[in-house]
């Protein structure tokens, strides 16, 4: 109703638990303002009763209650604010298995419960509402470690431990602000036994993030800017079309959900009935910018091969390449890091994937700011032993490079202030 913040309310409740299932007493918390509560395309445009309502769900939170707590505190209703206003800027939805790097204690003491899962809420349904359908996500705090193996295997893996740990959520998943231990430490086999066992079986989920990233397309002279299609930090990205933006958030999303198929979608692929995850405006434009794509000047959207290309990421990015590597491209997948400042995308695809416009005959190549690097299983090998000091953050000394000459690839890892910075 015009205030500053992105949700209307968010409801607050003592939920008695369930002492049979051993689901301690605890408050629920549930966000309302995601989907749309008013059908008069205010803040989201109306589009009928059969598809979603607004982005399509709500925040919903399990918090253990302390002791003598007779009020439910009230910085969750806070946490709730932060992560639909990155909805509503971004445009980007949630999924259950999704994880946000927080990297903060989530109620701002010195807990180590610092990042998030995200899962269906185990009491509230979906629910059809007059302006469609509303799907409950809830909100999972987590460990530093127990995030980084949801990234290493996949979020759903590590949510089904979280439910046998009853100190780290059980059934219901709540959380439990003064849990000073990871479940890998409750039980060091998990780590073994489930977690390790399940990366080799199944590789990674995660196929895409948003990251502090550029690249540059060292095969062009510097002074040919006029022409040139690389993305140089402090340089104007040139902007995608609508229906380019729209595959790669497509591509973005779909590694945020179990993907079996390690199929990129081709590049003109007609936008699909129910992906219209974005809000309402940005679903307007994206159907106009099909109708009108015939003026779309045609060397924004032809495909260039490179000849030699310079990666750049910051460090929490630059941690995730094993991952990329071993938990995607080893498993026939592919992998994508999405620029949070621009359009530059930078994904990378194993010779198994269908649908890439990188070939192994022209292993870099670019579409507008997408870039795409097909690595062969053995090139994917050496890289990992080159990069091995990325596992070890606490001796990394920033900036770091690693090049391959004769595959005429260079990877920076560079301070955040490089990409907060651009005149840096």
């Amino acid at each position: 109703l015009g205030g500053p913040d992105p949700l209307d309310y968010v409801s607050m409740y003592r939920n008695m638990g369930n002492p049979a299932l051993n689901v301690p007493e605890h408050w629920h918390y549930v966000s309302f303002g995601l989907s749309d509560l008013y059908g008069d395309n205010r803040v989201h445009e109306f589009t009928g009763t059969d598809g979603p309502s607004g982005f399509g769900f709500e925040l919903t939170f399990r918090l253990k209650r302390e002791t003598g707590e007779s009020a439910p505190p009230t910085w969750p209703a806070e946490l709730m604010q932060g992560l639909a206003r990155y909805v509503f800027q971004s445009e980007n939805t949630f999924c259950s298995g999704d994880h946000v790097s927080w990297h903060s204690p989530l109620d701002n003491s010195e807990s180590r419960i610092q990042h998030m899962l995200l899962t269906e809420d185990p009491q509230m349904q979906p629910v059809q509402t007059p302006f469609g359908v509303v799907t409950f996500l809830q909100i999972v705090g987590v460990c530093t470690e127990e995030l980084h193996a949801a990234q290493q295997w996949n979020g759903q893996g590590i949510l089904e431990l979280l439910r046998t740990v009853p100190v780290a959520g059980g059934p219901w998943l709540i959380t439990d602000m003064r849990r000073g231990e990871t479940i890998f430490e409750i039980d060091p086999h998990l780590q073994q036994e489930r977690v390790d066992k399940g990366i080799e079986t199944d590789g990674s989920n995660l196929s895409g993030v948003s990251a502090k990233c550029a690249w540059d397309d060292l095969s062009r002279p510097p002074e040919d800017d006029e022409d040139s299609r690389s993305i140089c930090i402090g340089t104007q990205p040139r902007r995608l079309s609508g229906k380019d933006t729209e595959q790669i958030r497509e591509t973005l999303r779909r590694g945020l959900e179990i993907n079996s198929k390690p199929v990129l979608p081709p590049i003109n692929a007609q936008r699909q009935n129910g992906l219209n995850h974005d809000r309402a405006p940005s679903r307007k434009d994206s159907l106009e910018s099909e109708s009108s794509a015939a003026i779309i000047p045609h060397e924004l959207i032809r495909t260039r091969q490179l000849e030699s290309v310079h990666l750049k990421f910051n460090q929490e990015s630059g941690a995730l390449i094993p991952l990329c590597l071993r938990g995607r491209l080893l498993h026939g997948r592919h992998f994508t890091y999405k620029s949070i400042t621009g359009d530059t995308a930078i994904t990378f695809v194993s010779t198994g994937v269908e649908g890439a416009f990188a070939t192994e005959e022209h292993p870099y190549a670019a579409h507008g700011p997408w870039l795409q690097i097909l690595l062969t299983e053995e090139f994917v090998e050496r890289m990992l032993e080159d990069l091995e000091d990325l596992n070890s953050p606490e001796e990394f000394k920033l900036p770091k490079e690693y090049s391959w000459p004769e595959k005429k690839l260079k990877v920076s890892i560079l301070p955040d202030a490089v990409f907060d910075n651009p005149l840096h």
